[in-house]
């Protein structure tokens, strides 16, 4: 816990050096905009993944010209399977319009497509938390009947977006470091700074019989002060950017991804001011070991 002494000398060596704390605070800020940015993106990524890994539906694409009583036998078939709730038959013609209202405004060479481009289909619904196994063993029998010509359950999209934040992950730990770096860099040079300029008032305190550990403090706490400045700067200019964003989004891409785009999470924002407050603590107390004289 801080003394009273402590933290008046902090707030103290803040004020008198406030230009200077306040570029550190900047600095720190666009570093942690760069991280936080990054970990946006693949939080996203990652509610996307897990909405297209759960999606509970499967698409069983028909022959062209299979008789309406094989496709009824086969809705009826699917129907009785465990954890499927429903199978609705879509017709080529209205495939087209279903497609027409989400995809083709304003592209008339995409609405003059023929009926025929358009297979007839079984919209199946299954059960989110139905075995990958389970679904293709099912996939796997309905491709051998006859009446079917291909069976969409769009894992090989998920296993892509998979890929994809797998990528965005590692990318965000190399990020990471570099942020580390940066913030170590930064609130260093910043402290090794702030004692050159207070070195007379460093002498005086030595003088009087001061312990290292007195000198120390107030800098410690003002290096994790800028640490988690920088943190909370960069998390309310992300959620200006954020909202910003979200409010040019088109409805429709949203409606096609399955997901709205959300912000980070409060334990991450959490974190992210920790860290920065820790960062910034540890490189003050290391800038100061060799500055402060024993």
């Amino acid at each position: 816990m801080l003394s009273d002494s402590t933290a008046r000398r902090a707030r103290q060596g803040m004020l008198r050096e406030w230009r200077l704390h306040s570029l550190s605070v900047f600095s720190l800020a666009v570093a942690f905009v760069c991280l936080g940015a990054a970990l946006l993106v693949v939080i996203n990524l990652r509610v996307v993944e897990r909405r297209w890994a759960h999606a509970g539906r499967a698409s069983v694409y028909l022959k062209d010209g299979a008789r309406r009583d094989d496709v009824d036998a086969l809705q009826s078939a699917l129907l009785r399977l465990p954890r499927v709730s429903g199978a609705r038959y879509v017709s080529s013609s209205d495939a087209r319009t279903e497609f027409g209202e989400h995809e083709i405004q304003g592209r008339s060479e995409l609405a003059a497509l023929p009926v025929e481009a358009f297979p007839a289909s079984l919209e199946v619904d299954v059960a989110p938390d139905m075995p990958d196994a389970d679904l293709a063993e099912i996939v796997a029998k309905l491709k051998q009947l006859p009446v079917v010509d291909d069976v969409e359950t769009y894992q090989s999209w998920t296993e892509r977006l998979a890929r994809l934040v797998r990528g965005g992950v590692a990318a965000s730990v190399l990020l990471a470091i570099v942020v580390f770096a940066a913030v170590l860099a930064v609130v260093g040079s910043t402290m090794r700074l702030a004692l050159q300029r207070r070195h007379i008032e460093v002498e005086v305190l030595k003088l009087v019989g001061a312990t290292d550990g007195f000198v120390k403090k107030p800098f410690v706490v003002e290096g994790s002060l800028q640490g988690a400045l920088g943190a909370i700067g960069a998390i309310g200019l992300l959620a200006v950017l954020f909202v910003l964003v979200r409010g040019r989004l088109d409805a429709e891409l949203a409606a096609l991804v399955g997901v709205d785009p959300t912000f980070l999470p409060w334990y991450v924002a959490v974190g992210m001011v920790a860290l920065g407050a820790l960062l910034g603590a540890t490189a003050a107390l290391a800038s100061l070991r060799k500055l402060v004289a024993v």
